[in-house]
């Protein structure tokens, strides 16, 4: 069956517990302005923790069990019960991954957290708001002063392709591994979305909970050493179980929770959307600023038609993604009983702000789609709040044309008017630093507006209907 993997660092051998990253040699794109993706001035989450480390502010916690990965996990705000975990070896580390010991990995709303049995560096990737994904490994070893070095020129060998969007990103890949982890050669790969059928999902993970109705690749593999039968490419519709099972008790969390997995898959091609989004308008921007000092003496008229496109367009991808424009359908399935027996999605849920009647764009549905409000909460994001302008208020536009309606292109045909009103009403009670034009229609419409980011905190969750 297929693989599917979050690929992070690739690192050269430890000397002595020293350099672990390899950062600075060779080519690299993106490392020229306007985007100079080799800077230091970094305001990502672990960037932000290391100052605090350096300030003696924070303090990384050693322990025999799990190394540094728990004090990680707290001082970066990431849940325990966000835990996947993916038994091919498709990490620098894979002589230690295998269906006995799967590789963890755990997630926030900015961080993607790699750890591996026995291994010698946790694995990072944390969204920085303006350059996108910055990748840094932590040795594993107990040291007087443990510090997060930036991997570059590794990881983005991988994490710069198509499945990124062509920059620097994260991604879930899906490939037929055997019972040992290793990938079987010959055999197709996908990368993982919200949009991939669940036929082509989660081969090469173990998948706890109560998963969708239909077929999918979870918990099993196909024989390496021989031709893979015709069904191997036809996914069964139960999940055959890996032996021997690996020992949870070794683990932080005895799931790899399948709410985790559908989150993830949505949130990855996210981030990169945002990135992609940012690196176009500031490449534009740079583009303009440079043809207009090149016509020396001549009135500046503005962004081209070409380079307005060279970020529209990645902002309609962007906009179609963070609906669920083209979302794998869930049907058929007890929404709430997931929810119930999913201590991710409860954690998940909790942390959404709401509206005056208790409703959050982190709420599941799980029964249709992943969300009772198609609407991706990473618009409250620091990256989604850094895209420079003139993309942001593009965006804010046109997806203010949409809610209201305006908009009834077939992209948006599957958001019907019940949607819509409840998605912009969540927004203009809960998102700060939305574009006059939405106030103005809030008055218009006699829409209540909060303002302050901190509205809806602690209002409980409303009912199902």
């Amino acid at each position: 069956m297929l693989m599917c993997a979050l690929l992070v660092a690739l690192v050269t051998p430890v000397r002595g517990y020293a350099q672990l990253a390899v950062r600075n040699q060779g080519y690299m794109p993106y490392s020229d302005p306007p985007i100079s993706y080799r800077s230091e001035d970094l305001h990502d989450p672990v960037a932000n923790l290391q100052r605090r480390l350096d300030q003696g502010a924070a303090t990384l916690q050693y322990e025999p069990k799990h190394g540094y990965l728990l004090s990680v996990l707290s001082l970066l705000n990431i849940p325990i019960y966000s835990q996947t975990l993916v038994f091919s070896k498709t990490s620098f580390q894979y002589p230690k991954i295998s269906p006995e010991h799967p590789r963890a990995l755990y997630f926030n709303d900015d961080v993607y957290v790699g750890s591996v049995h026995d291994g010698k560096a946790i694995e990072i990737v944390s969204f920085d708001p303006m350059q996108g994904a910055i990748f840094y490994l932590l040795d594993e070893h107990q040291l007087p002063k443990p510090i997060f070095q930036r991997a570059e020129l590794d990881c983005t060998q991988c994490h710069i392709a198509a499945g990124t969007r062509g920059i620097p990103g994260v991604l879930l890949r899906s490939v037929y591994p055997t019972t040992s982890g290793t990938l079987v050669p010959d055999k197709n790969s996908f990368i993982t979305d919200q949009q991939s059928p669940f036929s082509q999902r989660w081969g090469g993970w173990y998948v706890t909970g109560l998963l969708p109705r239909g077929p999918n690749m979870g918990n099993a593999a196909v024989d390496g050493t021989t031709v893979a039968p015709a069904s191997a490419t036809t996914p069964s519709s139960e999940l055959t179980p890996l032996r021997p099972r690996f020992n949870a008790s070794t683990y932080l969390s005895p799931f790899s929770d399948v709410v985790a997995q559908l989150v993830l898959a949505h949130q990855t091609q996210m981030h990169n959307l945002i990135t992609l989004t940012n690196y176009r308008t500031r490449i534009a921007l740079y583009t303009h600023t440079y043809r207009t000092a090149s016509a020396a003496g001549e009135a500046d008229s503005g962004l081209s038609a070409y380079e307005r496109r060279q970020f529209e367009q990645p902002a309609e991808q962007l906009l179609r993604y963070m609906l669920f424009s083209d979302e794998a359908p869930l049907d058929g399935n007890d929404g709430q009983k997931i929810i119930a027996t999913s201590v991710f999605a409860k954690e998940f849920e909790a942390r959404g702000m709401r509206d005056a009647q208790g409703r959050s764009l982190r709420d599941f549905d799980l029964s249709r789609r992943m969300f009772r409000y198609p609407c991706s909460y990473l618009i409250y994001s620091e990256s989604f709040d850094a895209l420079p302008e003139p993309a942001k208020g593009y965006v804010y536009h046109r997806l203010l044309e949409i809610l209201t309606g305006e908009d009834q292109s077939a992209p948006f045909s599957k958001l019907s008017g019940e949607d819509r009103r409840a998605i912009l009403e969540i927004l203009l009670a809960t998102k700060s630093g939305l574009p006059p034009e939405w106030h103005t229609y809030a008055a218009a419409h006699q829409i209540q507006v909060a303002g302050a980011a901190l509205a809806g905190v602690g209002v409980p969750r409303a009912s199902a209907p």
